[in-house]
């Protein structure tokens, strides 16, 4: 009777872990996908709103959700007094501080890190121009994403499930 409690363990925690990566390919076009929307409303903010630069990282972020709405909060607190941070050194430390809750991967990470570079540092025609290339380089890696989710979703779900019989068909 231990044995088979101890062998239903293993395969569910073997089939969970497996659909925990699964997830991650899952949400990463999704996450992308709201980083995208994101810089376009950072682009009619800059275009339209003549909105300050901390004030328009804060109500994107408002709108754009877990776990993209603490980077673009991180980024503007770090703008504001006390610290008064330039918009490069609180994107980057904001990126740096809140990525390891995404699901996106290093690509979509340096796009980020190089719009931070010029960002907030030039007339708006230029900022929109950087913004409106780090969006076309993230929609090429939302394809790649919903690639890769469409290859290997199903495929880490299967895995799981079957590196646990496995484990146990070994222990027997």
């Amino acid at each position: 009777m231990l044995k088979m409690l101890g062998a239903v363990l293993v395969i569910a925690a073997a089939t969970m872990a497996g659909w925990l990566q699964a997830r991650q390919y899952a949400n990463r076009p999704n996450q992308i996908r709201k980083l995208i929307l994101a810089l376009r409303r950072l682009q009619t903010e800059i275009m339209y709103g003549f909105t300050p630069l901390p004030d328009a990282l804060v109500r994107i972020g408002e709108q754009s959700g877990e776990p993209i709405k603490s980077i673009f909060h991180g980024a503007a607190k770090n703008m504001n007094p006390p610290w008064n941070r330039t918009a490069q050194d609180s994107l980057q430390t904001a990126i740096e501080e809140g990525w390891r809750f995404t699901a996106m991967k290093a690509a979509e990470k340096d796009v980020l890190k190089g719009l931070s570079f010029n960002l907030g540092t030039s007339d708006r025609k230029d900022q929109l121009s950087h913004i409106m290339a780090a969006v076309h380089q993230l929609e090429s890696e939302e394809a790649c994403a919903r690639e890769e989710q469409n290859r290997y979703e199903k495929m880490f779900k299967s895995l799981g499930l079957l590196c646990g019989a496995f484990i146990v068909i070994l222990f027997y």
